[in-house]
């Protein structure tokens, strides 16, 4: 189940990508690494940080999305649909990208025996990492650092999966009950329009 889940926050992280990078009017080449950075890049962070082959080079279909995808966004010019980026389709399969990732963030620091900073910080980077290295690339301020509830969805998910581990509670049903909080409180968050407040 969460697999799937995590191939639906790929599509919606790849279209974010390709939407972002028309928009600076990047050339194909600088799409493709956009909608790759955004995908994967996350992933690709905390496997280097927990010594592990990243899991995009290891399996197949993950990558093939991302090609499938890009060309058929090219195609039928899905830059040119109105405000894509706000659609309620678009942002629930945002918000259970981010919850998904976040979750197997966790999961993996908890696998290579980090502590509470490593696991909030792994849940963090593989839920937002991606975003952030092709925020940074285009010369723009990360998104996660403007919008309020976003990164903290991360932060909680990895906050919450590591309490349980202490207490030997980590299982399909306890991680099903924050993924479907998580994925709640971020859609409440955003159509509320909740933020951090700023200096």
């Amino acid at each position: 189940m969460f697999e799937i889940a995590e191939y639906i926050g790929i599509i919606a992280f790849v279209i974010s990508g390709f939407l972002v990078a028309v928009r600076n009017k990047l050339d194909l080449l600088g799409i493709l690494i956009s909608t790759f950075l955004t995908a994967f890049g996350g992933g690709l962070i905390r496997d280097v940080i927990a010594n592990k082959t990243p899991y995009t080079f290891t399996h197949t279909v993950p990558g093939a999305i991302v090609i499938i995808l890009m060309v058929a966004m090219i195609i039928f010019r899905i830059h040119k649909k109105a405000n894509l980026e706000n659609r309620a389709l678009f942002i629930v399969s945002d918000s259970i990208g981010l919850v998904s990732f976040s979750i197997s963030g966790a999961l993996v620091a908890l696998n290579t025996g980090y502590n509470l900073t490593g696991v909030m910080a792994l849940s963090f980077i593989t839920a937002v990492g991606g975003g952030i290295t092709r925020d940074v690339i285009i010369n723009e301020v990360p998104f996660v650092f403007k919008t309020g509830f976003y990164g903290t969805i991360a932060l909680l998910v990895g906050l919450f999966i590591y309490l349980l581990n202490l207490v030997d509670f980590v299982n399909f049903f306890t991680l099903l009950i924050i993924f479907m909080l998580a994925v709640a409180l971020r859609l409440i968050a955003f159509y509320s329009k909740w933020s951090i407040p700023s200096i």
